[in-house]
């Protein structure tokens, strides 16, 4: 895979991400399978956090400011402290939709990026640009997954007096 086919696949799965919410309810963007389960509306809003605070920023950290320091992230936490369950599925599908546009117009500009470059300090070890890159795709197969794992949760929460189970193993 080339770097511009995993740029292309990024800009894909932003169409992927705005299919797999369309058409989503108030109810269930908030539903949880439980407590510490996310909902689609904190899926999202992870998504447009981390293209902002995590693989855009710390390519472009290893790329152009190698010595400075990543700062810390915590997914987990934004969730709770940031409120993404409380938030506007319609709007914070908007932002994920522009933040993405940005970092795809950020990566196409890029002017022959060593992809080798390494950071040494991040928690994972030694990562390469290349490696936050193809992660950052990794990541969104992720959430394409857990997305449609919450649907087919979610259908079968609404629909307990019938089976999905016709349809094939989860």
């Amino acid at each position: 895979m080339q770097v511009h086919d995993i740029i292309e696949r990024l800009r894909s799965n932003a169409e992927v991400f705005d299919a797999l919410t369309r058409g989503v309810s108030e109810p269930q963007a908030r539903w949880k399978p439980s407590p510490d389960e996310w909902s689609v509306l904190e899926v999202v809003n992870h998504l447009a956090d981390e293209e902002v605070e995590d693989f855009r920023h710390r390519i472009d950290l290893t790329l152009h400011r190698p010595g400075e320091q990543w700062l810390p992230i915590n997914p987990k936490a934004w969730a709770e402290d940031r409120q993404y369950n409380k938030r506007d599925l319609g709007e914070s599908m908007e932002c994920l939709l522009a933040r993405r546009a940005r970092s795809l117009r950020w990566l196409e500009g890029l002017d022959q990026p060593d992809w080798s470059l390494r950071y040494s300090h991040a928690p994972a070890g030694e990562l390469r640009a290349g490696d936050v890159l193809t992660s950052w795709l990794a990541h969104d197969f992720l959430h394409v997954r857990q997305l449609n794992r919450l649907h087919r949760q979610y259908l079968a929460a609404e629909l307990s007096d019938y089976s999905p189970d016709y349809a094939g193993p989860w």
